[in-house]
């Protein structure tokens, strides 16, 4: 009987089993379908799912699901920290292009001036280029339909030239001294982003060191890159110093930060860490191969820096081996990861926080899903006096952290600099305000450029471009074309603004002519901020 106790008992418990897994299974199938309307549906496994299904069947009209599904996620995400986004299909090629080393198009920079694409640039190597567009040209038409008009706004623009490396696009282009009008089909292609707007030497004064400036406008994919060779260019025409401007720069891809800060550190000195509750903690460390590690370095920051620039300048700063120079940064210390769905969007959720060398979290703070709340901190700062005085300035988090060599450091509210520099504004009038904020300086400066192009186009630096406006007098042009906008003339006023217009316009005009190449040289020599890195780098 032994013998057949075994395989009777292994029989009836394996009986048993399938009985019972199957009997869980038909219940678990059970619960994951569902019928509406005689037809049977599977049953979603979230409430958000399953109400979506339902409007899709039972609704009453015909709904476009594909937005009604858009806004539910961008609702959805607003509930998060103000950093996290949906990004929907269409715009994803666009957002990523901010970043990516190039994208496809035809290779123009433009402005839109009384509701009319104006080319104020042609990229160099460019498809336009190739074809014959210029600078100047105003664009009427897109594919043989009228391109002007109130609804043309910057993503319109971008949306209708770029496109996939290869395809077309006919333009129709009105050019001043001819009345025709000229039609190009472009074919598109790669046009580099750049990250790195300016890199120049700064004039010595005598007997002192020569001091480079490289201006970084994001960290994109090919930021690093960049910079190296921005670095080397500078070393090689004998800069001995150097200045890193981060102002206005919202950030971008950390990588690109930690990259850059290796050339300026020694090995295993950290540059920031990373963790979050399913991001085990990251350390970023310098691993000693940096070719800059002894050169004096400055970092310029304002309100406006953010993120990855928050990053190097707390890796700077924490080791103590460069000086940050400017105004508080914008306190950005959270880690977004982009993830993709089917359907072609995306979304970019905050997945750590970052931390700087000594450990300072330099997140400001901030209510999750209220977006509204932490986009008024910068008005806040401005009204508060910050923008002009560091004893305005108030942390939340009163913390103190160290650096190597035992500098305090606060943390909860951006990168505080070492040596702060308020906004000027003693030449500041309300005359200047106006023409200023309603971008009237930048469009005279275009209008103007366009009308004396080929005089311009005769002068091949900006010293020697500089040296002829300020013998041309354009100032009573400039009053003629503010009044005809609305801003009527107030001679004292005028005359007390007038050094911050000349140098506002004339940088405009060079840039339009020369490119960033002559902007940046002109403009930073009489600003505030640099003129005091200078000085710091002098001493």
């Amino acid at each position: 009987m032994k013998k057949y106790i075994l395989p009777t008992v292994t029989v009836v418990c394996l009986l048993a089993g399938f009985l019972l897994g199957n009997g869980i299974s038909n219940k678990a199938n059970a619960q994951r379908f569902y019928i509406q309307n005689g037809q049977l549906f599977a049953q979603p496994e979230s409430k958000v799912d399953h109400l979506l299904q339902l409007m899709q069947s039972a609704y009453v009209d015909e709904l476009n699901m594909d937005s009604i599904t858009d806004e539910a996620m961008a609702e959805i995400i607003k509930k998060l920290d103000p950093h996290s986004a949906y990004i929907p299909k269409e715009d994803l090629d666009l957002v990523n292009s901010e970043l990516s080393a190039s994208f496809s198009g035809i290779g123009v920079q433009f402005t839109i001036q009384n509701d009319t694409i104006n080319i104020v640039a042609v990229i160099s190597g460019g498809p336009s280029e190739g074809v014959g567009v210029l600078a100047g040209d105003k664009i009427i038409e897109v594919n043989d339909s009228n391109f002007t008009g109130k609804g043309i706004n910057n993503e319109k623009v971008m949306h209708t030239l770029r496109g996939e490396k290869g395809t077309q696009v006919t333009i129709g282009v009105k050019r001043s001294g001819t009345d025709e009008l000229l039609r190009y089909t472009i074919t598109r292609g790669d046009i580099p982003v750049h990250s790195v707007d300016a890199k120049f030497i700064i004039e010595p004064a005598k007997g002192k060191d020569k001091i480079g400036f490289i201006r970084v406008n994001k960290f994109g994919a090919d930021t690093y890159n960049e910079f190296i060779q921005a670095l080397a260019q500078l070393q090689s025409q004998g800069a001995k110093k150097y200045i890193v401007d981060l102002r206005e720069n919202s950030g971008g891809y950390m990588d690109q930060a930690i990259k850059m800060c290796n050339e300026f550190l020694k090995s295993g000195e950290l540059i920031v860490y990373a963790e979050g509750r399913a991001y085990p903690r990251y350390d970023a460390k310098a691993n000693g191969a940096g070719r800059f590690k002894n050169v004096p370095l400055v970092v310029l920051i304002d309100n406006f820096s953010a993120s990855a620039s928050e990053i190097f300048s707390g890796a700077m700063q924490d080791n103590d081996r460069a000086t940050i120079i400017g105004r508080r940064s914008f306190g950005k210390g959270l880690v977004q990861q982009q993830m993709p769905f089917a359907d072609g969007s995306a979304v970019r959720l905050t997945v750590a926080r970052y931390y700087t060398p000594s450990g300072r979290c330099i997140q400001k703070p901030y209510t999750m899903g209220d977006q509204e709340d932490y986009e008024k901190d910068l008005m806040d700062r401005y009204e508060s006096g910050e923008f002009f005085s560091a004893d305005s300035i108030h942390l939340k988090d009163s913390t103190v952290y160290y650096t190597k060599s035992g500098r305090k450091m606060y943390g909860g509210g951006g990168i505080m600099p070492d040596i702060f520099v308020g906004r000027d504004t003693t030449l500041n009038t309300v005359w200047y305000n106006k023409c200023v904020n309603h971008a009237y300086t930048y469009q005279f400066a275009y209008q103007y450029t366009d009308k004396h192009r080929k005089e311009l186009e005769k002068f091949k630096d900006w010293q020697a471009l500089e040296k002829h406006l300020k013998s041309a007098n354009w100032l009573p042009e400039f009053v003629a074309f503010a009044k005809n906008k609305g801003v009527e003339p107030d001679q004292a006023q005028i005359a007390k603004s007038k050094p911050l217009l000349e140098r506002l316009v004339n940088a405009y005009i060079v840039r339009n002519i020369l490119g960033d190449d002559g902007f940046f040289p002109l403009y930073e020599r009489d600003d505030e901020i640099t003129k005091r890195a200078i000085e710091f780098l002098n001493k």
